[in-house]
């Protein structure tokens, strides 16, 4: 998409206009916020999200196992990974997202992390774990377990769900590029960051996203297409398979260093649209992700074939800048960048990541961004990553925090079934399907801490209902937090 150009009327210079906006939207904050704290409950929070046989280090307590039979149905071992968000279903598209933003954490600032980086690389290895036993069957990737529609009109926790564990897997007849080039991605960028670690595992996994991909590449289409009526609406591909078969090949140019998946990024800029939607990332577009992520070897002097990529990274920062007329990106009275659809802290911090990504890969280039009648520095980029990361914890018109257990004031009714319905521990009897809409309905707050979890968030005018039927506002997600892990990582070291 186009980056349409920059205009201010009137005598005084875009500089001076845009030096206003910055001590609107990056007003310092009082008193400063405890980072490294927050990353710790960051990482934590993965814990509270956990399928499978939980391990003896546990660290979330009125969790308990569940889902131990999940795959047995279609003959295959399904068990472990993550749920979601607030619900019982382990979707691979969005768990995906989340294993290679976590990985992408650790990669570019795991050294930031200090003692929790061990916990880090545990929250992406309960995944990619997973994602080996969803890709074990040459040929097929099993894509979701849980029928969705069964589970959402249940309000039970998982340790207890009786509904539909229904397996969805895509093959060469029932193509899913989309789901299948993301789970490619997050092997390869986790077989990075076990490449020193556990060599054996990070070959496993580099081997796999090898072969997945090739699948991914060898039979496009999309899996919202082949599978529409169990991931649609709740994870249905819009934006299609494209940006995903880049994505999958930018990771695996990394990991693998081989000079293949460099010709293919070449080759298919263009068949693949490389620079379409340039200013959107998360689960379903990994545009501006792909354009920052190889950006990096054009900022380092290495890939100057790789130029036109760094342009459209120029143009999606030039997009998120405050002040900036783009029809897609606008920023709340209080200061949060906002944009259409739910859940819009996954945008907050997505956009944010690559704002601070990018920002150290012009950093050690000596560059800085070109936009129009201005530029932009890393310095600036840094400073608009940290104030919607201040937002998150506290510097925003309600003065609460949208972390739960972080500050003295965060959400108390999130929409998450674990944590709104009693736990085992105290309620060992059985609690059905509909025996836990008492809960879902109840005015009270959770009884059980889901520490660590970010809520959807306020809307464009800040306002937060904490209720739990307000899912768009109330309701956690793991690709919310994974890229918050490396902001938090980086901010602890640099307050």
């Amino acid at each position: 998409m186009a980056r349409k150009p920059l205009s201010f009327p009137g005598i005084f210079p875009a500089l001076l206009a845009f030096s206003f906006l910055l001590l609107l939207y990056a007003r310092p904050t009082i008193g400063g916020y405890d980072y490294h704290d927050a990353l710790c409950k960051s990482i934590l929070f993965f814990e509270g999200q956990r399928s499978g046989r939980l391990p003896p280090d546990q660290r979330v307590k009125w969790r308990r196992d569940s889902a131990l039979h999940d795959g047995s149905t279609a003959g295959v071992d399904l068990t472990g990974g993550y749920y979601d968000a607030g619900d019982n279903v382990k979707f691979g598209f969005p768990m995906a997202f989340t294993t290679t933003l976590l990985a992408w954490s650790i990669i570019d600032f795991g050294r930031n992390m200090g003692p929790e980086l061990k916990n880090a690389v545990e929250a992406m290895k309960w995944s990619t774990d997973y994602l080996l036993k969803a890709t074990a069957k040459p040929g097929v990737v099993y894509v979701q377990v849980g029928d969705a529609y069964s589970d959402h009109s249940c309000w039970e926790r998982p340790e207890d769900m009786d509904t539909l564990r229904t397996v969805y897997k895509i093959d060469n007849g029932h193509p899913g590029s989309d789901v299948a080039g993301e789970t490619a991605a997050a092997l390869a960028a986790a077989s990075i960051v076990f490449r020193s670690r556990d060599p054996a595992y990070s070959r496993l996994l580099l081997n796999r996203a090898v072969k997945v991909f090739n699948f991914a590449d060898m039979h496009r289409g999309a899996y919202s297409s082949s599978l529409h009526s169990a991931v649609c609406p709740f994870y249905c591909d819009v934006n299609g398979y494209e940006d995903e078969l880049l994505w999958g090949a930018v990771w695996l140019h990394k990991a693998s260093r081989k000079r293949v998946y460099r010709e293919y990024i070449v080759k298919n800029e263009v068949v693949l649209r490389a620079g379409d939607t340039i200013n959107e990332f998360g689960w379903d577009n990994k545009h501006a992700g792909i354009n920052v992520l190889i950006s990096k070897e054009v900022l380092m002097g290495k890939a100057e074939y790789f130029q036109s990529f760094k342009q459209n990274a120029d143009g999606f920062i030039c997009s998120l800048l405050p002040g900036i007329s783009h029809p897609q990106v606008q920023y709340s009275p209080g200061g949060l960048i906002f944009k259409a659809g739910g859940s819009n802290m996954q945008h907050v911090t997505s956009l944010s990541f690559l704002l601070l990504a990018y920002s150290n890969y012009l950093s050690h280039a000596n560059k800085v961004v070109p936009c129009d009648e201005r530029s932009a520095s890393p310095a600036l980029l840094k400073q608009l990553a940290k104030r919607q990361v201040d937002y998150i914890l506290g510097d925003n018109p309600l003065g609460m925090s949208y972390m739960v257990g972080y500050g003295a004031r965060f959400p108390q009714r999130i929409h998450h079934r674990g944590s709104s319905v009693p736990s085992v521990e105290v309620h060992p009897a059985r609690i059905g399907c509909k025996a836990g809409s008492r809960y879902y309905l109840s005015p009270n707050p959770n009884p059980n801490l889901l520490v660590g979890a970010v809520v959807g968030g306020p809307n464009v005018s800040d306002a937060f209902p904490d209720s739990r039927p307000y899912f768009q506002e109330s309701e956690p997600t793991t690709y919310i937090n994974a890229p918050l892990v490396g902001l938090l990582a980086y901010f602890s070291a640099h307050p």
